[in-house]
């Protein structure tokens, strides 16, 4: 019986040594399941910004649930960012206005520069379709929010004296490109 329960312990050492290999693999995966990925440079501010956004939403009184959040809701925030903007734009009265490079410092108010503006809204616009919501409710494709960042951007662009133009469309480019490559056909 002794021997019997010898290799009975020793079976057990087995097993369980076995099975503590076994666990212990089990438990780095469980780890590495468990640990957040590193997040790219974009996801990372992507969640930033959702996460503001919706602290914005439970700020405003009455607090306003994300189902109920529209493109005004959306306008309001972009211009409650202003504040924290570092971007100087010289309103019209300004003697600078139109000046890219102004000599000396004046009282016109920071905003947020367009591009950044235009930045959140791509990364709020995946951020609420990521979460749940869908592409036809999305606040942040609304066609006014649109409106909102062309108006900023030539607001911008005029007083700093800096004219955006239009690029034109590639498919002239293409069009033309592809006719040099095809030659042409000669008639016989």
């Amino acid at each position: 019986m002794n021997s019997s329960a010898t290799i009975m312990s020793n079976d057990r050492g087995k097993d369980s040594a076995g099975g503590s290999s076994r666990s212990a693999g089990d438990q780095q995966q469980q780890q590495q399941q468990q640990q957040p990925a590193t997040l790219s440079r974009y996801e990372s501010q992507k969640r930033r910004d959702w996460n503001t956004f919706g602290q914005y939403l439970k700020n405003q009184r009455p607090p306003v649930s994300l189902s109920q959040c529209n493109g005004n809701h959306v306008l309001e925030f972009l211009r409650y960012l202003d504040q924290f903007g570092k971007t100087k734009v010289h309103l019209h009265g300004c003697v600078f206005f139109g000046q890219p490079d102004p000599p000396s410092p004046c009282t016109c108010p920071l905003r947020q520069a367009w591009g950044s503006l235009d930045a959140l809204i791509g990364r709020l616009r995946a951020a609420y379709e990521e979460n749940g919501g869908s592409p036809e409710t999305n606040p942040f494709g609304n066609g006014s929010i649109r409106v909102y960042l062309r108006e900023v951007k030539e607001c911008q662009a005029k007083a700093r004296g800096i004219l955006y133009k239009k690029k034109k469309k590639k498919k002239n480019q293409i069009k033309v490109i592809n006719d040099e490559v095809k030659p042409a056909k000669q008639s016989t």
